[in-house]
């Protein structure tokens, strides 16, 4: 009996989530077709929620929803992608335990996504703490109860306002989130510390760019800088890290910060795994055509953020790297591979702009559904209601720990479950140990 076709699909996140689910409902129901996602987790991360479980307002359980349960009828490669051979059409990956597996493929999805973007800045990838999972979000929000805690513990002045100032660099969609929630969270900390009565729980955001969010409006950039300088966080546009060190903070600017939290949202750039494939990329990402497809290599596409999708809404210019276009280009990846399988016509991506949503804590946020600009409680309601729709799982545990937050506050207890070793800022080269291959599966 002939092998059934398989198609790979490399990373979980949105781009492959949506690339499986729509590939598993676009096929045939009689199609001798198996479907592979290869990706280091076994669940889906909704990542726009991470700053709420940083804040300690969502469980990290409801950002996270199983693959398998989610994706019935697409096998889950647990393991890490490291090697795409595009003559022998083959994946090589490697499990949790440090098995190496090779896996090959008649079509092939890479969504590898991104992973925490890098400047040269003395100490800061010592230093600092990127923030693209649910390891990161842990340690922060542990992290930040313990420099609270140690505060109270100290009788040092100096030590305890270095412990209780928090730097955030990046005041893009997390960083802006992260800063504005943050306020509220040590608020709620200190308030169970009475010798921290007076004292005063500093927080800094920084950016060289000029406005807060200036993916946004003008009217809506304003509206969350109001928002951050009413919780007493500085602003501070045109300025950033010129140095990090154990103690502190170097800005540009002049000036040393003190500071024992350092949290780097300056923004995400391609896995590095797309570039090793061999194939044209454009700024790290995988050079496609309208359709996905990879050029001069058929039964390859690509999606998400490891992709530079040419966007036909402006000419000459890529999509760029958004949840939203992961998801819609994950879709038309799915439906174009079915295509691709029964000899069907592939379709080009073209989007139109939704909008997009910044949930600033308490009851404050800052969204233009449909190009209609809302600040306030009217954004949050938006904001909230986009989440939940765009979930693919949990809506009702998130609803509810939204409502318990509302009514009973945060719980503020640090579990140790992460230490700082564990979530390194560069999240791209990660040690992976060398040990003799226990399986190989081959495609024929």
């Amino acid at each position: 009996m002939a092998a059934p076709t398989r198609v790979v699909i490399v990373g979980g996140g949105f781009a492959g989530f949506e690339t499986g689910r729509t590939l598993r409902k676009a096929l045939p129901k009689d199609a001798d077709t198996e479907l592979v996602l290869v990706n280091p987790t076994d669940y889906f991360l909704y990542l726009p929620l991470l700053p709420e479980v940083a804040a300690a307002v969502v469980d990290p359980r409801r950002v996270t929803v199983s693959l398998p349960a989610a994706l019935p009828g697409v096998r889950l490669a647990l393991g890490e992608a490291h090697a795409i051979d595009l003559d022998r059409r083959t994946v090589g990956y490697t499990d949790p335990e440090g098995g190496e597996h090779t896996l090959g493929y008649d079509r092939l999805v890479l969504a590898a996504g991104s992973v925490n973007k890098l400047l040269p800045i003395p100490g800061v990838v010592e230093h600092a703490h990127g923030f693209r999972g649910v390891p990161e979000a842990l340690y922060l929000r542990d992290h930040i109860i313990r420099q609270v805690e140690l505060a109270a513990a100290t009788d040092d002045p100096a030590e305890r306002a270095a412990r209780c100032t928090f730097v955030v660099v990046g005041a893009g969609y997390t960083g802006t989130e992260v800063a504005a929630q943050g306020p509220l969270f040590t608020k709620a900390i200190a308030a169970r510390h009475p010798e921290l009565a007076d004292q005063k729980m500093r927080w800094l955001l920084l950016d060289v760019a000029k406005n807060v969010l200036p993916e946004l409006s003008p009217r809506l950039s304003r509206a969350a800088d109001r928002v951050l300088r009413a919780r007493d966080v500085e602003v501070r546009m045109g300025d950033s890290v010129a140095e990090a060190t154990k103690e502190g903070v170097r800005l540009k600017s002049g000036g040393f910060v003190s500071t024992r939290s350092l949290v780097w949202c300056v923004g995400v750039r391609p896995d590095p795994l797309v570039a090793g494939a061999g194939l044209p990329t454009q700024e790290g990402r995988l050079i496609t055509e309208p359709t996905l497809a990879v050029p001069g290599h058929p039964e390859v596409f690509a999606c998400g953020d490891a992709a530079a999708v040419p966007d036909l809404t402006r000419p000459g210019e890529v999509t760029a790297m958004t949840a939203q276009h992961a998801t819609r280009q994950g879709k038309l990846a799915g439906r174009n591979v079915a295509a691709s399988l029964v000899g069907g016509r592939l379709r080009r991506y073209k989007h139109h702009d939704l909008g997009f949503v910044v949930d600033l804590g308490g009851w404050q946020a800052a969204a233009n559904p449909l190009r209609i600009p809302l600040s306030g409680f009217p954004a949050k309601i938006v904001t909230r209601a986009y989440h939940l729709m765009a979930m693919p799982g949990n809506r009702v545990r998130t609803a509810t720990d939204w409502l318990l937050d509302a009514v009973l506050g945060r719980q503020t207890v640090q579990l140790g479950l992460v230490r700082s070793a564990e979530v390194p800022l560069d999240t791209a080269t990660p040690e992976v140990p060398h040990r003799k291959p226990r399986e190989v599966v081959e495609n024929r």
